[in-house]
């Protein structure tokens, strides 16, 4: 069997490469290049932890991602995953804290529950003033994105998968099925089956099925300068960290030397992924400011070394889509990563993967019966 997955992202790179490991012929085609700036899953960083509150379908899914992270690097012979912890730092209303405690009990994935007075001993360098508490995830932390999506596709080449580098629109459809991909070149591939995992841009590939199901999302993004020859904001010294305060904002310590990432966790204005200005706002600036002053005093007057505009690719609800096209019976869409989906990448490719194959049902959560594409942007609190 042969199947087609447009878009090398972290769902698209890493369904292609569960299918061809599972002895299927795979082709695989991207626009501009896995962990290209455009894409949803570019960029240099993003988090990895399992606290999702009561929703333990991705506190599943992320314990089943981190031996696959650590599994593949190991093949690959390349860091992928730096594992400093992951600190979920909970504000007065504490329920969704509460509800991840129990739900990564039941992972299995290691935590402990910090009192402020813990917090304070361990980390000095944050003021953890309004937050009480706090989940230490053990074996979280934070990947290396762009540097994933292209290891995940030079490994899928290196055990014969077929790479594609052009743009690519689906084929008409007939009798519930699709006939082929058309490329930018006037080139037509055909396959058995066909997934379409293209982030930010599935909706404009299928404006009857997904449209304003997903919309992209302007997110700001800034790193700060360390004081010289100060260690307190490097990975050894703190985790990857989560303030759940009523205004949400997360950050990277170290970044390989990129600096102290820190952005808030809003979904923003609508963008564009293809044309859309790129250049951070000085109001978001003034606000990040703002925040690292007083959360990180030590941060105040940090130089900015680096920024830059990524986007969220939102569904309604801000879960996955992994469901079948309604009217073609060999076309899967695979999307809605909503700002917290690159982490799952090698347990949604295999999910993926097992689905299109016949091997699994998909999960029912994520079909997209549940959305109404009013494009309303919500999502759970990631």
């Amino acid at each position: 069997m042969h199947a087609l997955v447009i878009g090398a992202g972290a769902f698209g790179g890493w369904t292609a490469l569960h299918m061809l490991r599972a002895g299927w012929k795979v082709t695989l085609v991207d626009a501009w290049g896995a962990g290209n700036s455009r894409a949803s899953s570019g960029g240099e960083t993003r988090v990895i932890r399992g606290s999702y509150g009561e929703n333990g379908v991705y506190t599943q899914m992320v314990a089943r991602s981190l031996p696959l992270w650590r599994e593949n690097e190991r093949r690959w012979g390349r860091q992928l995953l730096h594992a400093n912890g992951a600190l979920w730092m909970a504000a007065a209303d504490d329920a969704w804290e509460r509800a991840s405690v129990k739900q990564l009990r039941t992972a299995g994935l290691r935590f402990e529950e910090l009192d402020q007075k813990e917090l304070k001993r361990r980390f000095p360098q944050v003021n953890f003033e309004g937050l009480p508490w706090a989940i230490h995830e053990l074996d979280a932390g934070y990947l290396l994105a762009r540097r994933a999506c292209q290891t995940v596709v030079r490994g899928f080449q290196a055990e014969n998968g077929s790479y594609v580098q052009q743009s690519a629109a689906p084929g008409t459809i007939a009798r519930r099925a699709m006939d082929g991909v058309r490329l930018a070149d006037g080139q037509v591939l055909k396959a058995d089956h066909y997934v379409f995992a293209a982030g930010p841009w599935l909706g404009r590939m299928f404006p009857d099925v997904i449209g304003d199901r997903i919309r992209a999302t302007r997110q700001e993004i800034f790193f700060f300068g360390n004081p010289a020859g100060d260690k307190r904001f490097e990975p050894e010294h703190l985790p990857t960290w989560v303030d759940n305060s009523p205004v949400r904002f997360y950050g990277i310590p170290g970044n390989e030397g990129r600096g102290f990432k820190i952005a808030e966790d809003t979904p923003g204005e609508a963008f564009d992924p293809t044309n859309g200005d790129r250049q951070v706002s000085e109001k978001g600036l003034a606000s990040i400011r703002e925040y690292l002053g007083f959360r990180f005093p030590a941060l105040q007057d940090a130089p900015l070394v680096e920024s830059r505009i990524c986007q969220y690719e939102m569904s309604e609800d801000g879960n996955l889509i992994v469901d079948r096209h309604p009217l073609c019976d060999n076309a899967w869409l695979v999307g809605g990563g909503s700002g917290h989906g690159f982490k799952l990448g090698p347990a949604l490719g295999e999910m993926v993967a097992r689905v299109v194959m016949g091997k699994a049902k998909g999960e029912g959560m994520f079909q997209m019966e549940r959305l109404k594409g009013s494009g309303t942007g919500g999502r759970p609190r990631k």
